[in-house]
């Protein structure tokens, strides 16, 4: 592997870790930081996958915020019974798809949310503010890198791009 190969490797995964770090203190989960596992893989997004659609703000906030809400909506109309899980799920795929607010990790806040019990506070904190400052890590940390694109690299890409989704064609 060549050195600048390396070094950037080694950049993505300072930052990460960083970002993580900044939104776990921030976002003070309450008993565990598993309440914000799905910030793990918004990290790889971030860090490492910059410029893709599910990594731009659209995606990340909008999949973020929308697949809690669920999570939480259903949790509190439905309680916490393994169809309640699916539900939530299959409604978060939904609203994600046809918003175009992709973003993978975000698939797991619904059910991270009726796991936890959580109530309408939860998106405040610790879920905004664990985006919102995992977001801001990324912003900063690829503008110190001479070469690296900046994220954003656009605000408002959908994702996915197009209506597409998956392996249809029509």
């Amino acid at each position: 592997m060549q050195r600048s190969a390396i070094a950037r490797l080694l950049w993505c995964g300072l930052g990460a870790a960083g970002g993580v770090a900044v939104a776990l203190f921030l976002a003070s989960p309450p008993a565990s930081p598993f309440f914000l596992a799905s910030l793990g893989g918004s990290a790889v997004f971030l860090f490492g996958l910059t410029r893709a659609p599910a990594a731009q703000p659209r995606a990340l906030f909008g999949g973020h915020l929308g697949g809690a809400l669920i999570g939480i909506v259903c949790y509190q109309l439905c309680g916490d019974s393994l169809w309640v899980y699916a539900l939530a799920q299959v409604l978060a795929l939904w609203y994600m798809l046809l918003t175009r607010t992709v973003h993978p990790p975000a698939g797991a806040n619904p059910m991270i949310m009726i796991h936890a019990h959580s109530s309408l506070t939860a998106l405040w904190e610790p879920v905004f503010i664990g985006v919102f400052s995992l977001a801001v890590v990324a912003a900063v940390w690829s503008r110190l890198y001479p070469g690296l694109s900046h994220y954003p690299v656009s605000w408002l890409d959908q994702s996915p791009p197009s209506l597409f989704w998956g392996g249809w064609n029509e």
